[in-house]
């Protein structure tokens, strides 16, 4: 699978082409060259090997189409043409989509068949609140019961921001150039080749200005892939803050519990910096060879299994702590455990992120999908309003505390924006903890205070501290590259829009 249309920081970039970056400034973090990330990784390899993916890579690539053909249709309002052109390439490659000679979209039953030039059928249908699920070849049913979860907050239309739509009337704070503000909006949204589909911008939590395609609104739920996994990050936080984990403790896997097991010393804290050192390859991976087939990072999306038992089982590569990699593995296993901390509580797991998260905050607008068996793919699987993605931006703004009730446990946002060591020592100063990329490397135009969560095609939603600012881009997926751009230039001219105390 081709890496180039997945979000990522402009290190990751400059370090694919093996570059340095000109004149880092004063004790900034050291950046590698891919080679030398390469170099390091496997110098500290334990014994073992990948285990090839189970199946055939085309069938497991129209899974990931049906799967997005599904979200966009019946949860998002895309025609499906519109699509089958433009959305969700990560799982399912545009150049592959020919290759389906047949597509049945039934909006009563909300199902999408998609068929083969081999006769292979793949299907995704809507299964309650759970989302768009990708069944197994052969089966047209889902091995959980689906469930309808409603929020318990009040009408939106009455309810003020941030828990609900009503926003204020007074002026802007008199430190915002308005004319700058507008002009830093045209170009963060872009042009037509943008693709933006939704834009939020909040100072000190109120929003001064949004912008939406046509036919989308504050309440569409938007393709956001791997934004998704700071929220599993933030619901593992609310469950450490709660009593039921603790970041340090060893990750308790069912799995894992034999004696002698070596993933016994990985904790929690390891899973979410990306650094359990647990082996699965990825696109991402520094030195990723396409040859050697369908990925497993992308298995754990279309490959309608039980992911978590999945990623419970794959073998140690590094010791835990030792070396960054993006990989699914360890978001998928953040998802498992919300459901057996959820589930040690005694609570609905999949009403779970609502009453612990959602109602908190006010984010009405989020569909999380699951895998056949209901376990939530926490890594990336989700369509989410982009206001709803401002207010989770807003909950770290603040320190994990929301109308004077602490949501996140002390000390956590500042565990997520701060640079994860084994991505520090591999050289790669961009991934922090909770799920969070880091802005440690500068290459963003905007302080190194920044963080973010970022998803695959140019999704992103920025935390600037030291601007009191929430940035959230959603798009669709063939505009990535112009939509970052877009982005970045008017990220830029928004920061000179706002006149900071004192300076």
């Amino acid at each position: 699978m081709p890496t180039r249309n997945i979000a990522i920081s402009l290190s990751a970039l400059a370090l694919a082409a093996g570059v340095l970056p000109a004149q880092a400034p004063a004790g900034a973090p050291r950046v590698a060259t891919m080679a030398q990330v390469i170099s390091r990784g496997d110098s500290l390899q334990m014994p073992g090997a990948f285990s090839p993916v189970p199946g055939d890579a085309l069938s497991h690539y129209t899974a990931g189409f049906a799967t997005t053909l599904c979200g966009a249709t019946f949860l998002t309002g895309l025609t499906t043409a519109d699509a089958a052109a433009n959305v969700g390439f990560f799982t399912s490659p545009v150049e592959l989509r020919a290759e389906v000679r047949d597509t049945a979209v039934d909006f009563a039953t909300k199902t999408v068949r998609l068929t083969l030039k081999n006769g292979v059928t793949r299907v995704a249908r809507v299964y309650g609140s759970q989302g768009c699920v990708p069944l197994p070849e052969g089966v047209d049913s889902v091995y959980f019961t689906p469930s309808v979860v409603k929020s318990a907050l009040p009408p939106a239309a009455t309810t003020p921001w941030p828990m609900g739509d009503v926003l204020p009337t007074a002026p802007l704070p008199a430190n915002i150039d308005q004319a700058q503000l507008t002009r830093a909006l045209d170009e963060m949204f872009g042009g037509p080749d943008a693709m933006t589909l939704g834009l939020v911008v909040t100072y000190k939590g109120r929003i001064i200005g949004e912008r939406y395609a046509p036919g989308i609104g504050i309440h569409t739920p938007l393709e956001s892939w791997s934004m998704g996994k700071s929220l599993t990050g933030t619901l593992v936080a609310r469950l450490i803050q709660m009593g039921t984990y603790t970041l340090d403790q060893p990750a308790p896997f069912p799995e894992w519990q034999k004696a002698g097991d070596p993933r016994q010393q990985i904790t929690i804290r390891d899973i979410m910096r990306m650094s359990s050192g647990l082996r699965l390859r990825a696109p991402q991976d520094p030195g990723y060879n396409a040859s050697l087939g369908y990925p497993e990072h992308l298995y754990l999306y279309a490959g309608s299994i039980n992911s978590y038992q999945y990623a419970a089982t794959r073998s140690q590569q590094w010791k835990p702590g030792q070396v960054g990699r993006y990989r699914n593995v360890d978001p998928v296993l953040a998802s498992y455990l919300v459901r057996l901390g959820a589930e040690k509580r005694g609570e609905n797991y999949h009403a779970f992120p609502t009453r612990a998260l959602f109602d908190k905050i006010g984010m009405r607008d989020v569909i999380i999908y699951t895998d056949p068996y209901g376990n939530y793919l926490g890594q990336g699987a989700e369509v989410i309003a982009a206001r709803d993605w401002a207010r989770l931006g807003n909950l770290y703004l603040q320190d994990g505390v929301w109308n004077g009730e602490r949501l996140l446990p002390a000390g956590y946002v500042n565990y997520a924006k701060t640079l994860a060591p084994g991505w520090l020592a591999d050289g790669r100063p961009v991934y922090g903890g909770g799920f969070f990329w880091v802005n440690g490397d500068g290459k963003e135009p905007m302080p190194r205070d920044a963080y973010a969560m970022l998803g695959a095609g140019g999704q992103s939603a920025w935390i600037i501290p030291s601007h009191d600012l929430v940035i959230v881009r959603i798009g669709k997926y063939r505009g990535s590259s112009h939509g970052e751009a877009a982005r970045r230039k008017g990220t830029a001219t928004l920061l000179q829009a706002i006149t900071r105390a004192g300076s």
